[in-house]
């Protein structure tokens, strides 16, 4: 029996990430991933078919990753309370974790998306359809019991939380911990109006 890989595609992932929160798509070489992780160039390869392939599973793997943790706050029939706290989620996920929010922030296309195989280009487009479905799910429930409607609603689901960290991610630092209490009483607030406005 052979001996298991020293380095993990996660270990090398990890070190990918470090180097695109530093340095952005153009510091994730594989040789540069190898250094970063102390592994030799051969382990690199041996996961990831090439720079393409490595970029592809550092996108997929974030986004993954944040659906995850997301669904798992907002749940599959979301009260306005599971809104609110789902919301304030991404604010702290992005504090949490500010190189994979870097990631995210950046986009697939920054990544290289059109040199992506097939396989990953598909990959990439179920992780699209499955946060949709995240969503529809939610709005179902969330349109009777708020008295809102679907834009309303992805307003305060995608619109907001986005608006409230995209200032910090660009500047290439974490939202602060105040900014996720914020926008936890404005979801709240737009949860609440019952589709009235001023004026």
């Amino acid at each position: 029996m052979g001996r298991p890989p020293r380095f993990s595609a996660d270990d090398l992932l990890d070190a990918a990430v470090r180097l695109f929160a530093t340095g952005g798509t153009e510091a994730v070489t594989m040789s540069a991933v190898a250094r970063e992780a102390g592994a030799p160039s051969g382990s690199v390869y041996h996961r990831f078919a090439g720079r393409p392939a490595l970029l592809a599973a550092l996108w997929l793997r974030t986004v993954r990753r944040f659906q995850h943790d997301y669904r798992a706050v907002l749940g599959e029939e979301p009260s306005a309370a599971d809104v609110v706290a789902a919301t304030a989620s991404v604010v702290r996920w992005c504090r949490e974790n500010p190189g994979q929010a870097q990631v995210l922030y950046a986009g697939k296309r920054v990544l290289g998306e059109d040199a992506w195989s097939p396989d990953d280009r598909a990959a990439c487009d179920r992780t699209d359809e499955e946060l949709g479905r995240i969503l529809r799910t939610a709005l179902r429930p969330l349109r009777a019991t708020t008295g809102l409607g679907t834009d309303e609603l992805l307003l305060v689901l995608i619109d907001l939380p986005y608006a409230a960290v995209r200032r910090y991610l660009a500047q290439g630092r974490p939202p602060p911990v105040s900014v996720a209490d914020l926008v936890a009483r404005a979801a709240h607030t737009l949860l609440t109006s019952g589709g009235r406005t001023d004026g």
